[in-house]
């Protein structure tokens, strides 16, 4: 593996390597970029109602801005290095999110689809330059391949990530185990000898699943989706959005100041790196097999065992805040009063313990409310999502629409009371 850390481009300018030191902190400021950017697209997702697709557009012309800005410098400066971390993990996480909710493509086949398509960038990226090393990223068609592999492994991550969640119906706070596990058996593996280059990837895949179950976990409300599973912080994406978005500025002030992850400040202080041995490589490309087969294995056993699915997607900010009564005023009141005439309904039901009847107005709410959609949304689409927002919290209590089984009466009596008062 190469480590050659300047080069000169064919206008002449001399370009340091383009990528940070792989030390510690290169590991958390990852972490914590993907965390920020998963709960982030999703409150401007959901809370300000832009939608997958306009938020989709918005953060893949921020990444094309960033991206033209990190390109243009000759040197890695923190700043505008992680903050094209942090738009491409929004970005690329978008992506695999329109392939399932929008185009409805299984998670199985986003995930074989992006693994291809990342093996073919690292095929093409080695036939060129014959390295994949970041240690090398001193020319502008290696920074690009780099970039590109990044992007990928962000599509790659949240596809198999999601998917691991809809085989095992891990809560956020479970789920967090698995890739924090197999990152610690990579760790040790590379510690033993394995191959630094694939060590890298492998764990930089794993890291976008690992931050957004912690996003998911802090963000998510107290209430646990399945018996004994761990419960959510409740803090909202907001909340979870700025605590780590402080975090990352706080990191890359340090690293601005210490430059204690910039390439040629760390080969100045450090030992050269030992050479490779041919021996514990293949041993250790054996471990990772092994360890391939364990996982799989796993999740086989986990999707075996009696569970709900993945858990909903549930956040206290997700609809948008609006007063009561303002988000309907634009509607008809004669559709208003007949969506909120099943509502009552239903949660009268719910309180005299008739949940075969609870469930049935409720279903006929949905279906109501899905009739009454292309007369309501033209009228007032920022009303429209709000409602839509509140709305699907009350059908995944009952579990209508939603692979858990429905909630106790508590829990739906508190949505149900939630979306008659956002309907006045």
């Amino acid at each position: 593996m190469t480590t050659t850390t300047e080069a000169r481009t064919r206008s002449g300018r001399l370009m340091l390597n383009k990528v940070p030191e792989v030390t510690i902190w290169f590991w958390v400021i990852k972490i914590l970029c993907t965390t920020v950017g998963e709960s982030f697209a999703d409150w401007i997702n959901m809370k300000l109602g832009v939608g997958l697709v306009n938020t989709a557009w918005i953060f893949t012309a921020v990444f094309v801005v960033v991206l033209a800005v990190q390109l243009r410098l000759k040197r890695y400066v923190p700043f505008p290095y992680w903050l094209t971390v942090v738009v491409v993990s929004v970005t690329g996480t978008l992506y695999t999110d329109i392939l399932t909710d929008q185009l409805n493509v299984p998670l199985w086949i986003s995930s074989a689809v992006f693994s291809v398509l990342l093996a073919v960038v690292f095929g093409v990226w080695w036939l060129r330059e014959r390295t994949l090393s970041i240690h090398s990223v001193t020319t502008l068609p290696r920074e690009s391949f780099y970039w590109l592999a990044v992007l990928v492994t962000f599509a790659l991550g949240t596809a198999t990530g999601d998917w691991t969640l809809e085989l095992t119906g891990w809560s956020p706070g479970a789920s967090v185990l698995l890739p924090l596990g197999l990152i610690a058996a990579i760790t040790a593996l590379w510690k033993f000898g394995a191959n630094p280059v694939l060590s890298f990837w492998l764990a930089y895949i794993l890291t976008r699943p690992l931050g957004a179950n912690i996003g998911d976990w802090l963000a998510s409300p107290k209430v646990a989706q399945n018996p004994g599973d761990p419960t959510g912080l409740d803090l909202g994406t907001f909340t979870t959005s700025l605590i780590f978005l402080g975090l990352i500025l706080a990191t890359v002030v340090y690293l601005t100041v210490t430059r204690s992850d910039v390439t040629e400040t760390h080969e100045a202080t450090h030992a050269a790196p030992a050479t490779s041995n041919p021996r514990k490589e293949r041993t250790a490309l054996a471990g990772f097999g092994l360890l391939a087969v364990a996982t799989a294995g796993l999740l086989v056993w986990a999707h075996g065992q009696p569970h709900a699915g993945p858990a909903p997607e549930e956040d206290n900010t997700s609809a948008v805040q609006m007063a009561p009564g303002v988000a309907v005023k634009k509607f008809p009141p004669a559709k208003v009063a007949a969506l909120k005439n099943l509502a009552s309904t239903s949660l009268k039901d719910a309180r005299s313990g008739n949940a075969k009847g609870a469930h049935a107005a409720a279903q006929s709410l949905r279906d109501l409310w899905d009739a009454d959609q292309a007369s309501l949304q033209p009228l007032d689409n920022t009303g429209w999502t709000s409602i839509d927002a509140q709305m699907d919290k009350v059908l995944g209590t009952f579990g209508i629409d939603h692979s858990n089984p429905p909630m106790p009466a508590a829990q739906q009596e508190k949505e149900l009371n939630a979306l008659l008062t956002d309907m006045g």
